[in-house]
């Protein structure tokens, strides 16, 4: 008896894992769902991830899944694992934090490198940039700045003794983060900075519970709430442009999907990023509509947005 249990115990469970297994397999084709974008969980990913996931909406008959991570290893891994298909990176975060590689400040050599990298290693697609840069921004109060006459980080280093850095917690461990930055501009804080989630980092800055924080050059807030970026004047940073990455077996299954994102290329300026961003945070707009009011003013609507608004 107790030999028939163990036996039905082993086939129960090994049926329990291929059903687990067929789940993995065939999630993105549960409740009809043909492809799954993906963003790495702040506000200007999200913008970009509802633009992806309406433009292959509207000009295809996908139906299209949209999904949240937390960072850019993260929203890499579930993308070579198939559990996502496509997300929007920017070339620099690609190019050193998930190949590994040195900084290269000129975008047309990095996006070429990480373009046939991509291909070969992963089997992804690294598609034409949207057209802006959202590159790391170094940034203080404005009135800091005023009194201290500092516009470069090789100016600001000269007070980093006195002031407590708050960084995100993932700006702290990349390799084209704030180890690399601290060297270069010989920037010695007076206690180690503070890990600090993204979402509040610009209170702290503005209740001086820190004096510098890292942020991104197209947030919406910076001149809202009247702060400073300071030029990276010796080029740390390397160039990062926002580029749709999409898994070639999804193209190759879906061909429209590639024409479909195609027609994004080199539509989003930095100031009209800025601004997106801005709507949704500073006004808390709803994402999906302004996307569509954006897409509407690039003339990229078509029938079926009609159709979703009715």
């Amino acid at each position: 008896m107790n030999v028939q249990k163990f036996f039905r115990l082993c086939f129960l469970t090994f049926a329990l894992i291929i059903s687990l297994a067929s789940c993995q397999l065939n999630s993105n084709n549960q409740s009809g769902v043909d492809i799954v974008v993906a963003s790495k969980g702040f506000t200007e990913q999200d913008i970009l991830s509802e633009l992806l996931a309406q433009q292959i909406e509207t000009t295809t008959n996908l139906k299209v899944e949209r999904r949240r991570f937390t960072s850019a290893l993260v929203t890499h891994n579930a993308l070579i694992a198939g559990k996502i298909d496509a997300y929007v990176e920017y070339t620099g975060t690609a190019f050193t934090s998930i190949l590994k590689q040195k900084v290269i400040n000129d975008p047309k050599v990095v996006y070429e490198k990480l373009k046939q990298a991509y291909a070969q290693q992963f089997n992804l697609e690294v598609m034409k940039p949207l057209g802006f840069e959202n590159t790391f921004a170094m940034i203080i109060r404005g009135a800091d700045a005023k009194r201290y006459n500092i516009q470069t980080l090789s100016q600001a280093a000269e007070y980093t003794p006195q002031w407590r850095g708050g960084f995100g917690y993932e700006f702290v461990e990349r390799e084209d983060g704030f180890p690399g930055l601290a060297k270069t501009y010989d920037f010695r804080f007076a206690k180690p900075p503070r890990l600090m989630d993204l979402g509040l980092i610009y209170r702290a800055l503005l209740q001086k519970q820190v004096d510098m924080i890292n942020g991104n050059s197209t947030d919406g807030q910076i001149a809202r709430l009247g702060l400073v970026v300071l030029k990276d004047d010796k080029q740390y940073f390397p160039p990062y442009e926002a580029a749709p990455i999409v898994r070639q077996a999804i193209l190759k299954k879906y061909p429209e999907v590639k024409k479909a994102i195609a027609q994004l290329s080199g539509k989003i300026t930095a100031d009209e990023m800025r601004q997106l961003n801005y709507l949704v945070e500073g006004e808390l707009q709803d994402i999906k509509d302004v996307v569509r009011e954006f897409r509407k003013s690039k003339g990229l609507v078509s029938p079926k947005d009609n159709i979703s608004n009715s």
